[in-house]
């Protein structure tokens, strides 16, 4: 029986996949494992000819059926895994999307640009109107002396002597159960097929600088806190002829001291007077950008919520209109009061003893329900 791993364990997909589940599982792990990611990590270079190998046999109707039907243990001759002869059209896949593989190919040694991340922080009231942000970026950029060739200007890259400029090594081992054939990237150009005799003395032959650069970032109305705004092509520039990277910037939004954000609505506790609550009254409350006339009936009770209908928060999509602001009743209470407004209410006091009465005998009646209940 063989001892290698399940190729479907190694992606990390069901044996259902699609091959273009299975291409995206790969994609996924070889960058991650690549060796010129972890270089001199002999674990990161066994883990890339592991999946490497497994990505050629799922990703190929005929294999990936006798791989199904007969695991590792394929009879000689019958393309079980193992055989890894088709690596270099699926690394060209990886790097090129597709474009066929030869001996005497020319490689294609781009590499992506790493993506960046940062942190912008916003108040409330910059999250509803929308705001540019000028931010400052450190990145790898293209080399302008060399423009990325990581050669000496009037000089170029040599194709490497080693791998004929392909950029990976084949070993073959004939065994009882057929051709084994393992594919890894060259030790001399390090994968990349070519070799740089003069490098470019700006950048040593890295074919990229760092630079800090100023980026204005349009922040839509709407964005809500743990949001992240994605600026394509901004991160680390690629090598040679390789996709630059994004820059992501995560959004976090300030506390406000007076509105509570829930989605597009916002919340708000506002203190009315006894009076106001009582006779009912016509009153101007703050939104987050303005303010609006709210009118409070008589017999208001105190928690009572009153919504006022799109002065939330903007939907960021813009597929549906504002939120809405909800206004909470709360109760004023004076801390200090002159003679006579003390004494105008001991006379308000004194003259309704029956309904304070009526209303501490229904409370009483509520206890004496519930010590009822506990007997």
């Amino acid at each position: 029986m063989s001892s290698k791993r399940d190729y479907y364990e190694v992606l990390g997909v069901q044996n259902n996949a699609s091959v273009d589940e299975v291409r995206k599982a790969y994609r996924k792990l070889a960058r991650q494992y690549h060796p010129d990611v972890n270089p001199g990590d002999n674990e990161a270079e066994e883990k890339f000819k592991e999946i490497n190998e497994a990505q050629e046999v799922l990703s190929d109707p005929d294999r990936k059926a006798h791989y199904d039907r007969y695991g590792h243990n394929a009879p000689a001759g019958m393309g079980g895994g193992g055989d890894a002869g088709g690596f270099g059209d699926l690394f060209n896949m990886f790097f090129n999307q597709g474009q066929g593989f030869s001996s005497d190919a020319r490689h294609d040694s781009g590499r992506d640009g790493k993506d960046l991340r940062i942190d912008i922080e916003l108040t409330l009231e910059e999250a509803a109107q929308g705001v540019e942000k000028t931010v400052q970026v450190t990145r790898q950029q293209q080399c302008d002396n060399c423009k990325g060739s990581g050669s000496r200007p009037g000089t170029s890259p040599q194709k490497c002597s080693a791998c004929n400029g392909v950029g990976q090594v084949r070993h073959v081992q004939n065994t009882i159960l057929g051709s084994f054939t393992t594919v890894a990237p060259c030790v001399r150009c390090r994968g990349e097929g070519t070799t740089i005799s003069t490098p470019c003395e700006k950048c040593h032959g890295n074919g990229r600088i760092k630079h800090t650069i100023e980026k204005v970032l349009k922040v839509p109305a709407g964005v809500d806190d743990g949001m992240h705004l994605q600026m394509t092509g901004e991160g680390d520039s690629g090598t040679r002829g390789g996709r630059a990277g994004d820059l992501y910037a995560s959004i976090h939004v300030r506390e406000h001291p007076v509105f509570k954000r829930r989605g597009a609505d916002l919340y708000c506790e506002f203190p009315f007077s006894y009076v106001q609550l009582v006779l009912g009254a016509s009153i101007k409350v703050p939104t987050l950008l303005s303010q609006e006339t709210l009118d409070i009936p008589a017999g208001t009770q105190v928690g009572s919520t009153f919504r006022l209908r799109g002065k939330g928060m903007p939907d960021v999509n813009g597929r549906r209109g504002p939120g809405d602001l909800n206004v909470i009743t709360a109760v004023k209470i004076p801390t200090k009061l002159s003679d006579d407004e003390k004494q105008t209410l001991r006379a308000y006091a004194s003259t309704g003893p029956e309904a304070d009465r009526a209303g501490l005998d229904q409370e009483k009646s509520i206890l004496g329900k519930v010590f009822d209940r506990l007997k």
